[in-house]
């Protein structure tokens, strides 16, 4: 007889991966790799760059599984890496961007073909979408935390405040300014 992993609580996933079953934690990828992938997407602005984020998020879930706690939900555990696998590659992308001044100019042609849009995003609502995404991506970081995971992650107040460790006032506080800075972003000559 099989056992349904699907029918399965998180904590009993983790259990059963600790204990080596690989298919335990292949059901907790299923169960929230969307979640994550749309965490890192928000974070990153760049659907690439949140799939190789979304892995590393999941390799090190899985050696950190043994410090689960398995009374508590997964997502916001699994949240928690993701954003700080988003601030590590954040500072990793500021000190390249530092770097970079310093190397010779070239490939510059390069970098203003991958901006331009694709021939397949030319649908309005897509351009849209895309427009959100690179604006949220551009918020400052405390602020694009309590906005991804509130807004489209959908965590509770309480969630986010333990996902951030600050209170949750404070994540009433960052959605507040998150919308009006990104409103402000999007309503702008640029926008």
């Amino acid at each position: 007889m099989s056992l349904d992993l699907s029918a399965l609580t998180d904590g009993e996933l983790a259990t059963l991966s600790i204990a080596g079953r690989q298919a335990a934690f292949a059901e907790i990828m299923h169960r929230y790799r969307q979640p994550v992938f749309r965490l890192a997407r928000a974070c990153l602005g760049d659907p690439d760059e949140a799939l190789d984020l979304t892995q590393e998020t999941f390799v090190a879930a899985h050696q950190a599984l043994p410090r689960y706690d398995v009374g508590r939900p997964m997502r916001p555990w699994l949240s928690t890496i993701a954003l700080n696998k988003c601030r590590d590659h954040a500072r990793k992308r500021a000190v390249r961007r530092f770097f970079s001044f310093a190397s010779p100019i070239g490939g510059e042609a390069e970098a203003v073909a991958a901006d331009q849009v694709a021939v397949d995003d030319a649908a309005a609502d897509r351009q849209e979408l895309d427009r959100v995404t690179r604006a949220i991506s551009e918020l400052p970081m405390n602020l694009k935390e309590a906005l991804v995971l509130r807004t489209i992650e959908g965590l509770s107040q309480a969630e986010t405040a333990g996902v951030l460790n600050i209170s949750e006032k404070a994540v009433e506080t960052r959605l507040h300014r998150a919308r009006a800075k990104l409103l402000e972003m999007l309503s702008g000559p640029e926008g």
